[in-house]
């Protein structure tokens, strides 16, 4: 019989999800909270162009960017817009609304998930911007990290095809480096691999950074392979070493659950070498993914068998469901590099993803190279690297081609870059009727020369602070809500005096003094003034408290953000009166959530109420918004534990205890 038409639909999926929230109003001011970094011994011991790579400007401040930090921990049944594509031997499910996920890629023949699938949705802080959720395949475009995307919406659409397969393209405008990309997905009728043609384009007339890694979370138990002996081992040290494949320290790290600890094997994939990598379980079966020589990048990343990792699994998903892994691919050796993408050019690259059988004597046995080479035969018999090239040129003239039919639309960013510069993309649509709220401010700076006056007392909307919106705030009249937005640029670039020239010149005229003096807080607590910052912080916190007009989502989620950084700012020089009259200003209903029972406690234990304190650690109370990589809930307790292990509900450690 022959095979069936691809065909894609949209379907509603219903999942216990938590709400992303709302964004943090608050600019976010302070340097790049960011774990993969390398200390300054280590950069001098690596390869001279992989040093180059990561110290080519690293991202410092996720502006334009907010913080996604308003979810929790509650999950509700939620349904949730999704896009499946499906052919005879594979469904696959896109989440556009968030990020453009893959949630699950259902091999039809074996009955199989190929993928890890998380039954939740729960966001936690893995995003350069805070909200991020773990399964599935995403896209990783802007720098190290999650990207600010994981979250948030993309326009989708589809068109036609080679050979008519319908092409399934999802697209955006990645703000920290001013990029739109686009991936397109589509399933040839015959074809027990899905393709991606992932094109990053800039339209810029000056060199930009540029970073991609596909992330492919798998389950844990399966032995991870690639075409490589050697492997750059990042351990959340700050240390990036070259260790062997597969054996490391005497223990085979190609097995995710034998590492103790979360670690990164970056793979030293050959230059010759066919780019490869797959995830296997015990009988020989499970996923491939490849692509083109361009994303030559690939990495396994494993939570490791310590508590701190089974912790983290159990924060990501639900009691009862089975840990993951993540194999990935990526335009560099290491996620800590950026590479330049030339003025007014692009890059491109396809991917393919399938389900790969193999001999699991080979696989699984201790011939490293003999498992090797079984996984790279299977997978030359499933899909031949002559196919991947062919695919990519047969794909590539479709990038250009316009979308037919609309099923998602993402921000309005892209199309305010488009009116502002006349961008010609091809393929890639930004249409005025996605510009919003948001933008609407930012349009008529661009149409009249002047930012507008708010027409009602709220919060500041977002800042933009490339070169040319800062131009443009610079020649606008010198109104107090321009001077707030051309401070905040100005201090992204670096001008920090002249940052703090501008909200000081708008506060005799300001409306509102809060967003101002908060900004000059911050300023004073980088600059290491803790004294006047935490004044200026209580002086924003007590006219925010005086001028909001209600107990809404955007007033409850600024008077949180400016409250949280008003206590540690009272905290860092023991001012604990000044602490208590920010925290008695909060909402009751923020005074419960978690990262606010933390602040109680460490409020209480500058208090020396030491009891108190240890009380509300009793309580097992859960930090939503905790960090990859923070430990200050370990640092809490070793003060207030009286000697006693750290509980298992607080143990996030991703590193050995002591480093």
């Amino acid at each position: 019989m022959p095979s069936a038409a691809t065909t894609i639909r949209r379907e509603q999926l219903t999942l216990p999800a938590a709400e992303v929230g709302p964004d943090n109003p608050l600019p976010p001011l302070c340097p790049l909270d960011e774990v993969h970094e390398v200390d300054s011994r280590t950069l001098e011991g690596l390869p001279r162009a992989m040093a180059r790579q990561i110290g080519y400007e690293p991202l410092h401040s996720i502006l334009p960017a907010r913080l996604r930090d308003g979810y929790g921990r509650e999950r509700s049944e939620r349904a949730l817009d999704a896009l499946v594509l499906e052919n005879d031997h594979l469904r696959v499910t896109v989440l556009p609304g968030l990020g453009g996920r893959i949630h699950s890629l259902f091999h039809k023949a074996t009955g199989r998930e190929l993928l890890y699938r998380n039954p939740v949705v729960q966001p936690a802080s893995f995003a350069l911007n805070g909200a991020w959720f773990s399964g599935g395949i995403e896209w990783n475009i802007g720098a190290t990290g999650h990207t600010t995307l994981s979250c948030a919406p993309l326009h989708a659409a589809t068109l036609p095809g080679p050979d008519g397969t319908p092409i399934l393209r999802l697209w955006e405008w990645e703000r920290l480096r001013d990029l739109p990309f686009q991936v397109d997905l589509w399933l040839p009728a015959d074809s027990e691999f899905l393709y991606a043609g992932v094109r990053v384009r800039n339209p810029h007339e000056r060199p930009v950074p540029t970073y991609w890694w596909t992330n492919i979370a798998v389950p844990e138990e399966q032995r991870v392979l690639a075409p490589a002996e050697e492997a750059w081992h990042y351990g959340y040290e700050r240390t990036l070493r070259r260790v062997l494949v597969p054996v490391s320290d005497g223990v085979d790290r190609t097995y995710p659950q034998r590492s103790t600890h979360a670690a990164d094997y970056f793979y030293e994939v050959p230059a010759d070498r066919r780019p490869w990598i797959a995830s296997l379980d015990e009988r020989g079966q499970g996923l491939v993914q490849t692509s083109t020589g361009v994303l030559r990048g690939r990495k396994a990343f494993v939570w490791g068998s310590g508590p701190g990792g089974r912790r983290w699994q159990e924060w990501l998903t639900e009691p009862g469901t089975g840990g993951y892994a993540e194999i990935q691919a990526g335009l560099a050796r290491t996620q800590l590099e950026h590479v330049r993408l030339e003025a007014e050019s692009e890059i491109g690259w396809l991917e393919a993803y399938g389900p790969l059988a193999a001999d699991p004597g080979p696989v699984h046995g201790d011939d490293w190279a003999a498992a090797r080479a079984e996984t790279e035969d299977r997978l030359a018999k499933a899909l031949p690297g002559a196919a991947v090239d062919a695919a990519y040129a047969e794909w590539l003239p479709y990038a250009d081609h316009e979308p037919v039919e609309t099923l998602a639309t993402g921000s309005g960013w892209g199309a305010l870059e488009v009116l502002r510069a006349g961008h010609k993309l091809p393929g890639t649509p930004f249409e005025e009727s996605t510009l919003g709220p948001d933008q609407e401010p930012w349009r008529a700076l661009l149409d009249t020369g002047s930012f507008p006056a708010p027409r009602r007392v709220a919060p500041p909307g977002p800042s933009l602070v490339a070169t040319h919106w800062r131009d443009m705030l610079e020649t606008a009249p010198a109104e107090p809500l321009t001077e707030y937005h051309l401070g905040v640029a100005q201090w992204h670039a670096g001008d920090l005096a002249q940052a703090v020239r501008s909200w000081e010149r708008a506060l005799p005229l300001a409306p509102s003094l809060w967003p101002l003096l908060r900004c000059l807080a911050v300023a004073d607590r980088l600059g290491g003034n803790r004294e006047r910052a935490a004044q200026r912080y209580a002086e924003s916190f007590e006219d925010l408290v005086s001028e909001r007009r209600d107990t809404g989502e955007t007033w409850r989620a600024v008077t949180a953000a400016l409250g949280r950084e008003a206590i540690e700012a009272q905290l860092a020089i023991g001012d604990t009166e000044a602490a208590r009259r920010v925290w008695a200003g909060l909402h009751p209903s923020t005074r419960e959530r978690g990262r606010f029972r933390f602040l109680e406690a460490m409020l209480l234990l500058a208090e020396d109420r030491r009891e108190e304190a240890r009380a509300v650690l009793a309580e097992e109370f859960e930090v939503a918004d905790l960090r990859e990589g923070e430990e200050s809930l370990g640092t809490l307790w070793e003060k207030l534990g009286e000697g006693r292990p750290l509980p298992q509900h607080y143990d996030f450690r991703m590193r050995p205890t002591g480093n």
